[in-house]
């Protein structure tokens, strides 16, 4: 079934704050097999040296759009990653208590395929904005 052409412009809530731990940093860096650069014990409310790498925000992102596809029963199994795109307006650190919000950017449909674009607002506890990040979902539908 098509998802529903209303949903473009639909803000979703946000998540829950996530605190950016040297432990998740460490733990991301490592799923990506990768070091990580920097110590990422830095002070909390000062600049930290850890290197956060720049694709950690798909953890945030990641979480709204669950929230979002739960919202409106669309399978995880039937979407396709599309694309991914990280805007900053400044590194995140360690000690950043982070959340997303999620709105539907846009929506086609092509080829029996619905391709949602989406758009996720990182925000930091203060309200404000870390990073976008923007991703493309192709949803493959079912059985009519």
């Amino acid at each position: 079934m098509p998802v529903d052409q209303s949903l473009v412009g639909r803000e979703f809530p946000p998540t829950s704050q996530r605190t950016v731990t040297p432990d998740e940093v460490a733990a991301f860096a490592s799923a990506l097999g990768g070091p990580i650069h920097g110590p990422v014990d830095g002070p909390v409310d000062g600049p930290a040296e850890a290197t956060v790498p720049p694709t950690y925000p798909i953890v945030l992102a990641f979480d709204a759009m669950n929230a979002f596809l739960a919202a409106e029963q669309i399978d995880l199994f039937r979407i396709i990653h599309g694309e991914q795109r990280f805007a900053y307006e400044r590194p995140i650190r360690v000690g950043d208590r982070l959340s997303a919000t999620l709105t539907v950017a846009s929506l086609r449909q092509i080829g029996g395929a619905d391709i949602i674009g989406t758009t996720s607002a990182i925000l930091d506890a203060d309200g404000a904005l870390v990073c976008t990040a923007k991703a493309t979902l192709v949803h493959t539908g079912g059985p009519t």
